[in-house]
């Protein structure tokens, strides 16, 4: 009888230290006082932490400036923990939920970086696997994002680094198109290879890949030998790159173009 009345006993006080452990300190904490200790979470870099204080607080006060600036938070604090998915999900929510806010374009801002800095992307061309069987959607929606803050808030203070990175973007897109090009010609693809490396000249004008994708386009189009197109392609690449490396029988070996940050 004793021993079942010392086992009711340590399970009594197990379970109270168990509800004990689960009592919540930030139960009677005011909006500030969860905002603060989020910040101190934030900038100490324990992300985890900061988005549970910043979820309750937009839980216990939905309405304010406090809740909105929680869902901005949380959207950053995935940004920096790396979880891309839930980061543009907080994104999207707070578009949509606050299309008027006066800090809405720092979220077309954040989207785009979110994107710009996918590790399963074009910009994975700087790796030694094969760049072809890489998809740049995440460059591209990178590209619409601050695209479309540049179009919609020309002043804003996020718009000139938006601007750097369309460039940089547009030249990420236009190499991408360039890799692929090349990858086909090397194959024996010449008309794959010709299409796409116009493409890139098309679609990207003014990016320094232009000049590696006429030269792939003068040797595709002599492969399948159509001099009128190998002639007006090297045309081209003359009048805009007179003194392109390629006439000398050489390859591009200078500082790459897309080290930029």
């Amino acid at each position: 009888m004793q021993k079942i009345i010392l086992i009711v006993f340590v399970l009594l006080l197990s379970a109270c230290s168990s509800f004990s452990d689960q009592v919540d300190e930030t139960k009677n904490w005011s909006p500030s006082k969860l905002y603060s200790e989020a910040r101190d979470e934030l900038n100490a870099l324990n992300y985890e932490r900061a988005i549970s204080l910043l979820e309750k607080l937009e839980s216990r006060y939905p309405f304010g400036t406090y809740a909105q600036q929680a869902q901005m938070e949380i959207a950053y604090a995935y940004y920096r923990q790396g979880d891309q998915p839930q980061a543009l999900a907080a994104v999207e929510r707070f578009i949509k939920l606050h299309p008027d806010h006066p800090n809405v374009d720092y979220m077309y801002y954040l989207r785009g970086l979110i994107n710009f800095n996918d590790k399963v992307s074009i910009f994975d061309f700087l790796s030694r696997q094969d760049n072809t069987e890489r998809d740049p959607k995440a460059a591209r929606e990178a590209f619409d994002s601050f695209k479309l803050l540049v179009e919609r808030f020309p002043d804003s203070k996020y718009t000139p680094d938006a601007t750097a990175r369309l460039a940089y973007l547009v030249n990420a897109m236009a190499q991408y198109d360039v890799h692929v090009a090349d990858y086909y010609y090397r194959r024996g693809a010449y008309l794959a290879a010709a299409n796409r490396a116009q493409a890139a000249v098309k679609n990207y004008p003014g990016a320094p890949a232009a000049e590696e994708a006429l030269f792939i386009m003068m040797r595709s189009y002599n492969a399948l030998d159509l001099p009128q197109l190998r002639d007006d392609a090297e045309r081209v690449l003359r009048r805009n790159f007179p003194d392109s490396i390629y006439f000398k029988g050489g390859k591009k070996n200078e500082k790459p173009w897309w080290q930029i940050w």
